[in-house]
């Protein structure tokens, strides 16, 4: 594991570095404490040198709010007026920006002594939201305040759940970096649609394990649920085994697919074709469109003869430009596939209305579809 190393009190210090993100530790730590200011703060930050807390933790999370505020504060206007970005500039400077935010804030450094205990006054007990992620600890480290309060977040997210319409109200229980089924839009398609077998179902990267829950208490028999993140397998086992449908439901971890064939095989892959800053945008970003190119790929060849394969796909990244329009159904086409049918739905979430989104006209004409894809292209897919 990586090590982090500071001066501190006129000697060499040195502790473990933790990073969900894979961020590799600061090269210039200094030490902070209560005394210490936003401004100066955010400009070490800027410059890439981390400030490892040694003060009051409520003051930590106070400076932390102070440095974001400076971040997100608005650019001076110019007595020129630029010309406006494309839509798909408008997306990479969004990013770009993004990812500059998170590292900047990533600077502040929180210590914790064995056991996940971290030695600042009025520090919150943060054993149980890190023994989740981290595992048991027997040994200090060191990691930043804005991946703990992801964690205390997620923690929090874990425990409350959240309520699914298509599956009467009952919560599903998503675990650290596993997506949150937040947009139960597309849960509510699956939920909605034609089953066209009650046999058999594959759910191609299940995730927390919602919809092989959703399909299994709509009668399908058996269902197999797929996904090559460990993680993600054990949060959907708990999901599985909370509601009950655990004995209708198999777990197996995998690229895509797994063996055999089914009545209906599902998958609800990333839906942007970018590349992932870090593992837990592994869900929004699927580069070149990897996923998507290999369930289509693969969808004829694990389908049974009237089978189904349900593609849940928002046209966002069209939108964006990063996609042509027709591009999905181009792929359909040379993947073997037609169209059976297709269920559309606007987005409910807020940055849909949200007009100061830097994205906002992209997200205001985004619409998630659930297309029917079935065996065999015969010329005759209904368009967009």
């Amino acid at each position: 594991m990586d090590q982090l190393t500071w001066q501190e009190d006129g000697q060499a210090q040195h502790v473990r570095w933790r990073s969900e993100t894979g961020a590799p530790p600061p090269r210039r730590v200094v030490v902070a404490d209560d005394e210490t200011r936003a401004d100066d703060a955010y400009r070490l930050a800027c410059e890439g040198t981390a400030l490892l807390w040694r003060g009051d933790f409520q003051n930590a999370r106070q400076l932390l709010t102070a440095m974001a505020r400076r971040i997100d504060r608005p650019p001076r206007r110019r007595r020129r007026k630029a010309a406006e970005p494309s839509q798909v500039q408008a997306f990479h400077l969004h990013r770009q920006a993004r990812a500059q935010r998170a590292r900047t804030l990533a600077m502040l450094l929180i210590p914790f002594d064995p056991g996940h205990v971290i030695p600042l006054r009025r520090a919150p007990d943060v054993q149980a939201a890190c023994t989740e992620v981290y595992g048991s600890d027997d040994q200090p480290y060191v990691t930043s305040l804005r991946e703990l309060l992801g964690l205390i977040g997620a923690h929090e997210w874990r425990v409350k759940g959240v309520p699914i319409r298509a599956l009467g109200g009952d919560r599903i229980h998503p675990h650290y970096g596993v997506f949150s089924p937040v947009r139960g839009e597309y849960v509510d398609m699956v939920g909605a649609s034609p089953l066209p077998s009650t046999t058999s179902a594959f759910d191609i990267g299940t995730g927390t394990g919602v919809l092989a829950a959703v399909l299994a208490r709509r009668g399908i028999q058996r269902v197999i649920a797929t996904d090559h993140d460990p993680r993600a397998l054990a949060c959907a086992q708990e999901n599985l085994d909370r509601l009950a449908v655990s004995k209708q439901v198999d777990l197996v971890q995998a690229d895509l697919f797994p063996e055999g064939r089914a009545g209906l095989v599902v998958c609800n892959p990333p839906w942007v074709p970018a590349k992932p800053s870090s593992s837990l945008e592994r869900a929004v970003y699927d580069p070149g469109a990897q996923m998507l190119r290999g369930f289509l790929d693969g969808l004829t060849g694990h389908l049974e003869p009237a089978g189904e394969g349900w593609l849940i796909m928002s046209d966002l990244a069209e939108h964006l430009g990063l996609r042509p329009r027709g591009g999905l159904l181009a792929m359909f086409e040379s993947s073997g596939l037609t169209v059976a049918g297709r269920l559309d739905t606007r987005p409910a979430h807020p940055r849909a209305t949200d007009p100061d989104d830097p994205l906002h006209a992209a997200r205001a004409a985004e619409t998630t579809t659930l297309w029917r894809l079935r065996r065999g292209f015969d010329g005759r897919s209904p368009g967009r």
